[in-house]
């Protein structure tokens, strides 16, 4: 059973998912805003949320960057067709992955699950390994800078994981959303270069110019070399 926090205004969008999602078996905290999402969270630690972008009040996008101001929590958009501009703020704002609404709920439960497995690490690579002033841990998944722990969402920290796994080897983007974001259909390559960015801004001394996270242009990304 997984603790999940609802933030929906839309009745019945709100009863449509906790229904589906009770149905198999997770427990649903229900609230209509983002000021009542915010003081649920710290009050009741789900283990995911839902946020819906278009929220009365504080907007969703806001919402999702006070979160990410003091919570690692995954957090996954509920989006309607329309609102492009605002999925990608969202990404950008430290969400994990959207779901289009309406989505039945096998859909938001399959992307729940893909999220919250982001924190196991890959198979592959050393337990702990330093490159430049960056120390891995793939045992602990902790990744420190300069000997200070960074704070890294379940996303950033698996494609972090997964590409350092592998130094020099050039993956797609199409290979990230399958390997990260286990999307197996042709994806959604904002999800991937929203994540490069957010993570970029935490582990490079100069983001523009990355020395980890390299992009390979038309193509996709790769760690190092260093």
């Amino acid at each position: 059973m997984t603790r999940v926090l609802l933030i929906e205004d839309d009745p019945a969008v709100r009863r449509g998912v906790s229904l589906g999602l009770r149905h198999r078996g997770h427990e649903i905290l229900l609230v209509a805003t983002g000021e009542d999402g915010l003081a649920e969270l710290v009050a009741s630690a789900p283990e995911i949320v839902l946020l819906d972008l278009m929220l009365p009040g504080m907007s969703g996008l806001e919402t999702c960057r006070r979160i990410r101001a003091f919570s690692q929590v995954p957090i996954v958009i509920l989006s309607a067709r329309d609102d492009d501009v605002d999925v990608v703020v969202g990404l950008e704002a430290g969400a994990d992955d959207y779901v289009i609404k309406p989505a039945s709920s096998d859909v938001i439960e399959a992307r729940m699950r893909a999220v919250l497995r982001r924190t196991s690490p890959p198979a592959a690579g050393q337990a702990r390994a330093t490159y430049g002033d960056l120390l891995i841990d793939r045992v602990a998944l902790r990744v420190l800078k300069h000997d200070a722990q960074l704070a890294l969402p379940p996303t950033e920290l698996k494609l972090l994981l997964f590409l350092s796994a592998a130094p020099e080897q050039t993956f797609s983007r199409q290979q990230l959303l399958e390997q990260v974001w286990e999307h197996t259909f042709h994806g959604d390559y904002r999800l991937v270069d929203a994540c490069v960015m957010r993570l970029r801004a935490k582990i490079e001394d100069e983001p523009r110019s990355p020395r980890y996270i390299q992009t390979v242009r038309g193509f996709g990304y790769r760690f190092g070399p260093l």
